[in-house]
């Protein structure tokens, strides 16, 4: 494992790139925002290619942030309806940086953020941070981190904690994008075909807010039980048939037939939010559909729905998620 000298911030701060190496696996972190900016991987033939999409340079992370490639976000990943949420009969009012409501933690989220830095072993790094009470209008001192850690057979675990000194929430996911053919090689979407272990999607209005209760993908374009082709026009947070679980199991599959390479997701986590990227903007240097982002998280609005799953931390309680990528190829 190395570091190297990214950039640095307009004010000075400097960004480090930290590269992990193990069994044919290569993946380099950004110590801004907590970016997995590139994971290397050889598909049915040998050849290797970087399946996340990312950025050659800082400048263009800042300058291009909304897509929140290959970002750690937080405090609250995915949507808070009205930027606000209600915790021990106290409103708190948040960023509304998505329309009217909170999108991946507000406008300065952990995505746009550096995080301190240390290699823990031989093949994993920490990242770090605390988040001040206050912060884009969350409660309580978070004290946070994430590890990557590289494991035998390159497979690449993500591993989340959090302790707070008052009552708040915390959701967290990597907010990566997916093109097993290669980052440059055109669009995933229309060519991957995927699996996710849920039988029920939460439904969502036009901004993306959560209706109601969870329904049933059967019969409908939300069913990936079976491995399908993706396509286009997916946002959507999948309802994982384990829920919540101490340890991670695999939840989901991403496979390309034209390289032959499988992605595997195992998750700690109750929900996945299949997004097929469809909102590129022109600006980007990638066109939509070109990667599709599985993010292992609770579910959106979750403190506004106390029906879903909590996502309440509290002095005392400790935060764990882990999420594991696995790397292969299929002939």
């Amino acid at each position: 494992m190395r570091s190297e000298l990214f950039d640095a911030l307009p004010d000075g701060t400097d960004v480090h790139r930290w590269t992990l190496e193990r069994d044919g696996v290569r993946v380099r972190v950004l110590t801004y925002g907590g970016v997995l900016q590139s994971v290397e991987v050889p598909d049915r033939e040998g050849a290797t290619a970087d399946i996340v999409l990312g950025y050659p340079d800082l400048a263009t992370y800042l300058t291009l942030p909304e897509p929140y490639l290959g970002a750690t976000v937080g405090r609250y990943a995915n949507r808070i309806a009205g930027g606000r949420f209600l915790l021990d009969e106290r409103v708190y009012h948040l960023a509304q940086n998505n329309g009217e409501n909170s999108l991946h933690g507000g406008e300065r989220g952990f995505d746009k953020r550096v995080w301190d830095a240390e290699a823990v072993g031989e093949h994993a790094l920490r990242l770090s941070r605390v988040s001040p009470h206050g912060e884009e209008g969350f409660p309580g001192r978070l004290e946070v981190s994430v590890t990557y850690a590289l494991e035998e057979g390159g497979v690449l675990r993500l591993s989340y904690e959090a302790v707070t000194d008052a009552p708040t929430i915390v959701n967290l996911t990597n907010h990566s994008y997916w093109n097993l053919g290669g980052a440059e090689s055109g669009s995933a979407a229309g060519g991957h075909e995927v699996r996710i272990d849920a039988g029920q999607v939460t439904a969502v209005d036009d901004e993306l807010i959560p209706t109601g209760e969870p329904t049933e993908v059967g019969g409908t374009r939300f069913d990936f039980r079976e491995s399908r082709k993706v396509g286009a026009g997916y946002d959507h947070n999948y309802v994982l048939d384990k829920g919540v679980t101490a340890a991670a199991e695999e939840v989901a599959e991403l496979h390309d037939p034209a390289s032959g390479r499988v992605l595997t997701i195992a998750t700690t986590e109750p929900g996945l939010q299949l997004y097929t990227a469809d909102g590129f903007a022109e600006a980007l240097p990638f066109a939509p559909g070109a990667g599709i982002a599985l993010e292992t998280q609770h579910f959106p609005d979750s403190p506004n729905r106390p029906e879903f799953p909590s996502t309440v931390l509290r002095p005392g309680e400790v935060y764990r998620s882990e999420t594991v990528y696995g790397f292969g190829v299929r002939r």
